[in-house]
């Protein structure tokens, strides 16, 4: 008898063996399965109104409530239709989905240095604006003491506090970048490259996927807040074109780390961050910031996604996870 292998991250950039070449599933089942599970993310969430035939809610927060429990109840849908198309046992569907707790802390530590690289004029502009109010506190005779210290972590305290309770805050940074991670990498991912996808050709038609369930955006900023369909449209295709960028790069993060955790505190920290600050007015030293910050981001993009810092081992197989010995592994695993 023979044991079956345990799925294992692949070597991304060599020449794919079998698996993507001819594939395990289908590729029009996994298209069509992909499309399906980004067109349910959009579509339940009007489910309670259009379906269901519940009244409006009440107020704002349980509207936002009422959508956080359809992204969940989509994400659950998407994972389970990706389990009946992928070829693999059950208890190996975890580590597939990169939901792992090995080699957890370079899955955040890496990752979340390397984006912040990206940000490196947006952080030293706001490094200058936490400067100037410093100055300001001084000139005005204020000095660093405890009182002072006391009264800045009272006002942090306030702050979280404040942001806690904020429901926008729970959708942008805890619902959102969870519900979409594991949707758009952790359950159609692996479906594009069981379907026999290049690596290369998932991270960039992953995001396309991915742009599909921001279109409700587009008759959102239409109807409620009555713009033009030009300015509606140009607002929507800026949203989209960084939304297939930064899909792209969550893409890449998962592919090369296994890890779901890597592009979910990226997803994070982009909305938190927003988009980058390229230059600023005040100060030009803000864009050679940028400017060195996107460099390095260039230099260090395959040494700190290098498989080898997120595994212990890393198997032959060219392919993501070692798809190409999946359909080996469960008929010797039948033995």
């Amino acid at each position: 008898m023979s044991v079956s292998p345990t799925p294992s991250i692949g070597l991304l950039l060599q020449q794919p063996l079998t698996m993507e070449q001819d594939g395990v599933a289908s590729k029009p089942v996994v298209v069509i399965a992909s499309i399906s599970m980004a067109l349910l993310y959009v579509a339940v969430l009007y489910a309670p109104t259009l379906l269901l035939r519940l009244p409006p809610p009440s107020s704002f927060t349980n509207y936002m409530i009422r959508r956080f429990l359809c992204a969940v109840v989509s994400s659950i849908i998407s994972l389970f239709i990706s389990a009946l198309i992928l070829p693999v046992q059950t208890k190996e569907l975890f580590g597939v989905y990169g939901i792992r707790v090995d080699h957890i802390w370079q899955a955040v530590v890496f990752p979340l240095s390397l984006t912040s690289l990206m940000y490196a004029g947006s952080l030293f502009n706001k490094s200058l604006l936490l400067l100037d109010s410093w100055r300001e506190h001084r000139s005005s005779g204020g000095s660093l003491s405890f009182a002072t210290c006391k009264y800045f972590s009272q006002r942090f305290l306030a702050w979280l506090s404040a942001i806690s309770s904020n429901v926008l805050v729970w959708r942008n940074y805890v619902v959102a970048p969870i519900t979409e991670e594991l949707v758009f990498r952790a359950g159609m991912i692996p479906l594009l490259l069981c379907g026999g996808f290049r690596t290369y050709s998932v991270i960039l038609l992953c995001p396309i996927f991915f742009s599909l369930a921001h279109l409700n955006h587009f008759m959102e900023i239409y109807t409620k807040q009555n713009y033009r369909i030009k300015k509606a449209a140009m607002i929507i295709g800026l949203q989209l074109g960084y939304t297939v960028i930064f899909g792209s790069y969550a893409s890449f993060l998962f592919i090369r780390t296994g890890h779901l955790i890597s592009p979910l505190v990226a997803h994070i920290y982009c909305n938190f961050m927003g988009l980058p600050v390229l230059f600023s007015r005040r100060n030009g030293i803000v864009c050679i910031a940028f400017i060195m910050g996107f460099l390095g981001f260039l230099w260090l993009l395959f040494p700190m996604t290098d498989p080898h810092l997120y595994n212990d081992t890393i198997d032959n197989c060219s392919c993501w996870q070692g798809h190409c010995s999946w359909s080996q592994g469960i008929d010797r695993s039948s033995i």
